[in-house]
């Protein structure tokens, strides 16, 4: 077990995304954070309250659940039942620029899923990704905008984010 990021650091990276995105999107009216549960709820909520910090405005924070459009849901009929969660996204997202937020990006196929949920509820102007861990091993064609940390990792190795509002601490760790 190897921490690579400890709470300072996650710290900084997001303090850093939130200067890259009001650098990125030159005014932030048309632009909401949407995390993807479980993680990317709090990370989404920690980059808007740096982005209110810096910039005074505020910036509309949702979250999506992506339970039921996982393309790996029916692979293992005998598994434990999937735990639906509610998405919240308490603003129209047409013709926004969505920044959709998560943990880790690995093969590329919860982000695939996300998009397809996050199409459900409008037509946003652009989605841009924003990832706090990239470890590589894509098996789709996704690339995230703004990336906290890239890892390289062998496939065998396991990217844990722990986050206080769920976990209670920060850090990141490869497991072996």
């Amino acid at each position: 077990m190897s921490v690579v990021l400890d709470a300072d650091q996650v710290a900084r990276s997001l303090a850093r995304i939130a200067h890259e995105i009001l650098e990125r999107n030159r005014g932030i009216d048309q632009v909401a954070l949407v995390g993807i549960r479980t993680r990317g709820v709090p990370l989404a909520k920690r980059i808007a309250k740096s982005i209110q910090d810096i910039s005074h405005h505020d910036v509309p924070t949702g979250a999506l659940d992506i339970t039921l459009y996982r393309d790996d849901l029916m692979r293992t009929p005998l598994g434990p039942q999937p735990v639906v969660r509610k998405t919240e996204i308490p603003f129209s997202i047409d013709d926004k620029r969505i920044l959709l937020v998560d943990d880790v990006l690995y093969t590329g196929r919860t982000i695939r899923a996300a998009l397809d949920a996050l199409i459900d509820f409008g037509r946003p102007r652009a989605i841009q990704l924003i990832v706090l861990v990239d470890r590589g091993h894509r098996e789709l064609p996704i690339k995230a905008d703004y990336v906290g940390k890239n890892l390289p990792t062998s496939a065998a190795q396991s990217v844990q984010v722990h986050l206080a509002e769920i976990d209670g601490r920060d850090e990141v760790e490869i497991l072996p």
